[in-house]
C-alpha cells in the first residue's frame, strides 16, 4: 500500500470515527420527518402549508360518486389515494403520538404531527358516510402510473371505489377503524367533540368490518395490483379490537381479544414483519402492554401466547432466535428489495416501545439465545435510524434533505416537476416521462423530509428516478418513524410508559371526558360481532369559574346505531346535581325532547348539562325498534 493511500485511509477512518461520536441530530430529522406529510397532502392546502412548492389538487375527487372526497394523503410517488395504506399510516402515526407526546411536545413538533393525523382522519370521515360503507380508493394504478403529472393537473381517472354489505372489504374497513380509535386517544384532551366523533367512526367500522367479512380487493379489484392483501383481514380485526380498547377500556373488545386471539392467529403467527399489509406484531405488541398493565383477567394465558410471539419478533430482530431476519452487511434489517424501508421503520418502532414497556414492568427480554436488556433492544432501534440517516458503508442519508448525501432523483412526480407555481405550463400525460421522468438531474422540489425505498440487500443504492425499488418514498415509511425518533431524542434512559396502568396522553386538561360506557352484548362476543344498537358518549365541553366554584357543561350524544327507527325511549340519569336540557322528564326516566317522536337509524340526539361534579351516570333503561 502507497503511503498516500495509507494516508487517505486513516483520514478516511478518522472521519467516520468523529461522525460517529458525533452521532446524528434527531430532533433535525423529526421535523424533516413531519413535513413529509404535507407534500403528500391532496385536496385544498391550507394557509399555513409549508411545502411551497405544492398547490391544490384532486379538488373534485368524490364527485362523479355522489361523495366529497376531496382530502387525504397519495400514497407515494403517485396520485393514488389508496385506503387500505392511508389508513395504517394514521393508525402508526397515532402510536407514535400516544407513546411519545409528551418528547414531541418538548421539541415544539406535537402540533404538526396532530395536524398530520387530521388531514387523514378528516378525510376518513368523509369516506365513511355509512355505517356499512367505506370508500378505499380514489383514482386508479394503472392509469395514474400511464402518466407523469403533477397532482395539481393530472388528468388521470378519479373514480371512486368503496365496500359495503355486499362488497365487504373487513382489512380495510379495519384498519380505518384502529385509526379512527388511535385518532380518537390523540385528540381526546385538544378536542373532546371531534374525538367522539373518532370513536363513533371506530365503532361502526369494526362492526361493519366484523359482520359483513371479506377481503376489501376482492371487492376494490383495481387495488390487488398495487396493495393486495396478501394477509387476509384476520389480523386487521385483532389490530382494531386492539384499538378500540385501548380508547374505551370496553370489555367487550377485550374479550374480543381473547376469544378470537387463537382462532384469528393473533397467538399462532410468529411474524418477522410489521406493515401495511401484516399487523400480527403490532397487535401482539399492543396485546402484551395490556398484559403487562395487569388488564388480561380471565385472558392471561390467551394473552400470554400472544406476548410469546411478540417477543420471538423482537428477538429475530436481534438475531437470537431460532428464525432471525435477514440483515444486510451493514446491519440493515432486509425483508425485500422494493421499499425495504418500510419493514425497517416499523420494527423499529416495535423495538422501542416494547424496550420502554419492558423498562416500565423491570423486567427482560426473553429469548430462545438469552435474555436481553431493554436497552439493548432500545440500541437496536437507534442502529436502524443511525442507518437510515447515515451510518452505512454508502454514507448515504436515505431521509431527503437531511445530512449532505441524500438522494436527489426521487421516484415522485410532484417534487421532479418544477412546482405549478413556478411554471403553469400544462405538463401532458405522456410528456412529463419524456421532460421530467428522463431527466438526469436533481429534483427541482426538495422532497424534505421523505424517506426513499433504500438500499438493496448488499447495502447497494442508485439514486436514479426510474428506480422505483429504492428511491421512491412512501407515507408508511415515515409514519412509526415519528415515534422512534421522538424517542432517542430522550436519550438511553429508561421511559417510564407507567405500565401498569395507563400510557400518557400528549397534553394537560382540567378534566377529563367520561368514558364511553360499556357495552353488554346480549351473547359472549364471537368472530362475528353482535354491538348494542345504542351508543352514548360524553364529554366536557365548557368550564368556567363562578364564585369560587368550578362548573362544567357537559354535551351527551345518543347514537342509534341500528338499522330500524328507535322509539319508546327511556334514559335512566343518576348523579346529576343540575339543570338539564334536550330531554323530557317523565317520573324518574327521561325521554325524548317534546320536538322528537323517534330517532331515525344512523341519526343521533343530543342533550346538554351543567354541574359542579364529574360527569353523570347515563344508561338507556328501555327501547323498542320498529
Amino acid at each position: 500500500m502507497s503511503s498516500s493511500t495509507s494516508t487517505i485511509s486513516v483520514l478516511l477512518f478518522l472521519g467516520l470515527v468523529q461522525f460517529a461520536v458525533s452521532g446524528h441530530d434527531y430532533k433535525q430529522a423529526l421535523s424533516k420527518s413531519i413535513i413529509f406529510f404535507e407534500a403528500q397532502r391532496s385536496g385544498h392546502l391550507p394557509p399555513n402549508q409549508r411545502v411551497s412548492w405544492r398547490s391544490h389538487s384532486g379538488l373534485n375527487d368524490g364527485k362523479s360518486s355522489g361523495v366529497d372526497l376531496v382530502g387525504g394523503y397519495y400514497d407515494a410517488g403517485d396520485n393514488v389515494k389508496f385506503g387500505l395504506p392511508m389508513a395504517f399510516t394514521v393508525t402508526t402515526m397515532c402510536w407514535s403520538i400516544i407513546e411519545y407526546g409528551g418528547q414531541l411536545e418538548s421539541n415544539g413538533e406535537l402540533g404538526n404531527a396532530i395536524d398530520a393525523v387530521k388531514w387523514g382522519t378528516d378525510y376518513f370521515i368523509k369516506a365513511h358516510p355509512e355505517p356499512n360503507v367505506l370508500y378505499g380508493e380514489v383514482g386508479d394504478g394503472k392509469s395514474d402510473h400511464y402518466c407523469w403529472q403533477r397532482p395539481e393537473e393530472m388528468t388521470t381517472d378519479r373514480r371512486a371505489y368503496k365496500i359495503d354489505r355486499n362488497n365487504p372489504g373487513s382489512d380495510l374497513a379495519g384498519e380505518t377503524a384502529a385509526a379512527m380509535a388511535a385518532a380518537s386517544i390523540v385528540f381526546r384532551r385538544s378536542d373532546p367533540s371531534y374525538s367522539a366523533e373518532l370513536l363513533r367512526h371506530a365503532h361502526e367500522l369494526f362492526e361493519f368490518a366484523d359482520k359483513y367479512r371479506g377481503k376489501y380487493d376482492s371487492s376494490i379489484t383495481v387495488a390487488q395490483k398495487y396493495y393486495g392483501s396478501v394477509s387476509g383481514y384476520n389480523d386487521e380485526l385483532l389490530w382494531a379490537a386492539a384499538w378500540l380498547y385501548q380508547a374505551t377500556n370496553d370489555k367487550y373488545y377485550l374479550d374480543y381479544l381473547g376469544k378470537n386471539g387463537d382462532s384469528m392467529g393473533g397467538t399462532g403467527w410468529s411474524m418477522r414483519e410489521f406493515g401495511w399489509d401484516v399487523k400480527y406484531a403490532g397487535v401482539q405488541t399492543l396485546v402484551a402492554k395490556i398484559l403487562m398493565q395487569g388488564k388480561a383477567g380471565e385472558h392471561t394465558a390467551v394473552f400470554e401466547r400472544y406476548q410469546e410471539k411478540a417477543e420471538q419478533f423482537m428477538c429475530s430482530m436481534l438475531g437470537k432466535s431460532t428464525k432471525n431476519i435477514q440483515k444486510t452487511p451493514g446491519g440493515l434489517i432486509f425483508r425485500q428489495r422494493w421499499n425495504n424501508m418500510q419493514f425497517v421503520t416499523s420494527a423499529s418502532f416495535l423495538a422501542a416501545v416494547y424496550s420502554d414497556y419492558l423498562s416500565s414492568s423491570k423486567r427482560n427480554l426473553r429469548c430462545s439465545q438469552g435474555n436481553v436488556s431493554p436497552s439493548q433492544l432500545l440500541d437496536f432501534s437507534k442502529s436502524q435510524v443511525d442507518y437510515i440517516l447515515g451510518d452505512n458503508p454508502r454514507g448515504t442519508s436515505y431521509m431527503v434533505g437531511y445530512g449532505h448525501n441524500y438522494p436527489r432523483q426521487v421516484h415522485h412526480r410532484g417534487s421532479s416537476i418544477v412546482s405549478y407555481k413556478v411554471d403553469q405550463k400544462f405538463v401532458t400525460c405522456r410528456s412529463g416521462y419524456a421532460t421530467w421522468y428522463s431527466r438526469k438531474a436533481s429534483d427541482p422540489n426538495v422532497l424534505t423530509g421523505a424517506l426513499v425505498g433504500g438500499p438493496d440487500a448488499y447495502d447497494n443504492f442508485a439514486d436514479n428516478r426510474d428506480n422505483y425499488e429504492q428511491t421512491e418514498p412512501t407515507t408508511y415509511n415515515n409514519a412509526p418513524l415519528l415515534g422512534v425518533l421522538a424517542r432517542l431524542i430522550s436519550g438511553p434512559t429508561g421511559f417510564d410508559q407507567r405500565l401498569p396502568g395507563v400510557s400518557p396522553t400528549p397534553s394537560p386538561v382540567i378534566i377529563k371526558p367520561a368514558p364511553i360506557p360499556k357495552r353488554k352484548p346480549t351473547t359472549p362476543p364471537a368472530p362475528a360481532s353482535s354491538l348494542s344498537p345504542i351508543t352514548i358518549s360524553q364529554e366536557m365541553t365548557s368550564s368556567w369559574i363562578n364564585e369560587g366554584k368550578v362548573y362544567y357543561r357537559y354535551s351527551t350524544k345518543l347514537t342509534n346505531r341500528s338499522t330500524k327507527t328507535l322509539k319508546n325511549l327511556k334514559i335512566s340519569i343518576t348523579k346529576l346535581y343540575g339543570p338539564i336540557w334536550g330531554v323530557t322528564k317523565t317520573g324518574n326516566s327521561y325521554g325524548f325532547p317534546s320536538w322528537m317522536k323517534s330517532l331515525p337509524a344512523g341519526k343521533s340526539m343530543e342533550f346538554v348539562y351543567i354541574h359542579s361534579a364529574a360527569p353523570a351516570n347515563v344508561l338507556v333503561s328501555n327501547y323498542s325498534l320498529e
